[in-house]
């Protein structure tokens, strides 16, 4: 059974955004696998709670990562 699990930060993604990730990932794991896949495809969204994690050391907030980069 194909699975993937995506983790985001709570809030940061729209129930429709949501319904896309796991509509087009589980098209993905048909095309590579072939469409008998699609039946048995798990594809999971977790939402993390704001600062529940990281990169690099560095804690990581919605509002963090919803700013524009300085140039």
């Amino acid at each position: 059974m194909p699975f993937a699990n995506f983790k985001v930060p709570a809030g940061a993604l729209t129930a429709e955004q949501k319904e896309q990730i796991i509509t087009r990932t589980t098209d993905l794991y048909a095309e590579i696998f072939g469409d008998r896949a699609r039946a048995t495809t798990l594809v999971l969204v977790e939402e993390v709670a704001d600062a529940g994690w990281g990169i690099g050391g560095a804690v990581l907030t919605l509002a963090k990562i919803r700013q524009t980069p300085q140039e």
